[in-house]
């Protein structure tokens, strides 16, 4: 019977309207409709995607349609993370919110988009929602003392002479408690206010970022609390990869599936009698950088890892495959500590 038939709604997100359309197993447009992104505009799209079908293609489910994706996933509809279409296939078939999700109906429907989204409504959602204000933070920093240093190249001698040589520490105090006086038209003058400027920026930014430190290590350690005990890991880089995995890393089928999302999955680069991988570009970029670290800390200072690069350099192999094959190993190790709500923590210690 006709009615019988499944049918497959997929969302085109955006700031104020997402754009809903659905279609049935065989590929036929049925109905599109614009909706608020409001609380008012999430009920009338869940009433008007339960008049139709059940299971739901989003893109932008980490942006502009989180929290639908939240409120219709509350609600019991199943929602698929969709890819934005590649460029090719956008000229192909061109460009507008309804053909857009028509496109993201389609792409469940064919089974080119079967990911879970991240639920983002537990501990790591906190996590990643403290880590966005220290990541500035700590970037706004490096940029003020990047300042620091080259106004200090460029200030006139009298200025210059005084802070040559300065460690960062001692530098920013002796900044911070300077008193300028003088007519700001001379360089010299401007060059020590701005100085003192920026160097009670960088204090205040030091004490931001203290701040955050100090609320983000309880929620880490409570998260995954076998995580932060693994060598060479610490709390930033066990923040980043909980947000890279999510509230929900039970939707990561594997530890295979984890090392794919954070770009430590190798990838065959074989050819004729050559016989070999290489570095996986591709995952999640922060992710994979915070196994970068955690791979060169690990290198310095944890026995077991010095002794296996001294055998795999014996062996012929280079530095870039070694760090390849000791992130791999990182992202299985990290795998088994991430949390889940139905292994309890003594179960997941044990775990080999």
């Amino acid at each position: 019977m006709a009615d019988e038939i499944t049918v497959i709604a997929g969302i085109d997100t955006h700031t104020d309207v997402h754009q809903a359309a659905v279609i049935d197993t065989v590929g036929r447009h049925l109905a599109t409709r614009p909706f608020p992104t409001t609380p008012d505009g999430y009920r009338q799209l869940l009433d008007w995607l339960r008049s139709h079908g059940l299971a739901a293609g989003m893109e932008g489910t980490g942006a502009y349609g989180a929290e639908l994706a939240r409120f219709l996933t509350a609600n019991g509809l199943t929602v698929i993370e969709v890819d934005r279409p590649d460029r090719k296939a956008r000229r192909e078939h061109g460009k507008s919110d309804p053909v857009d999700a028509y496109a993201a109906a389609t792409a469940v429907l064919s089974g080119r988009a079967r990911g879970i989204p991240k639920t983002r409504n537990g501990i790591v959602e906190a996590i990643r929602t403290l880590r966005v204000a220290r990541t500035s933070a700590v970037k706004a920093r490096t940029q003020t003392i990047n300042q620091i240093r080259t106004l200090i190249v460029t200030a006139p001698a009298t200025v210059r002479e005084r802070l040559r040589g300065l460690a960062t520490g001692e530098l920013i105090d002796t900044l911070a408690r300077s008193r300028p006086a003088g007519d700001l038209a001379d360089p010299a003058h401007a060059a020590r206010t701005t100085l003192r400027r920026l160097a009670r920026r960088y204090q205040l930014l030091c004490q931001e970022i203290a701040e955050a430190d100090a609320d983000l290590g309880p929620l880490v350690t409570r998260a995954a609390p076998g995580l932060v005990t693994l060598p060479g890991i610490g709390q930033e880089t066990a923040g980043q990869l909980l947000t890279s995995a999510g509230d929900n890393p039970d939707r990561l089928k594997s530890e295979a599936s984890f090392a794919h999302l954070c770009g430590a999955a190798p990838i065959p680069a074989s050819s004729g009698r050559t016989n070999r991988h290489r570095l996986n570009r591709g995952g999640d970029r922060q992710a994979n950088r915070a196994l970068h670290t955690i791979t060169l800390v690990r290198m310095r200072h944890d026995p077991r890892t010095r002794e296996y690069v001294a055998r795999r350099t014996a062996e012929g192999m280079t530095k870039k495959d070694v760090i390849r094959c000791l992130k791999r190993f990182i992202a299985r190790e990290v795998y088994k500590h991430l949390p889940r709500p139905h292994i309890t923590t003594e179960q997941l210690i044990q775990t080999p």
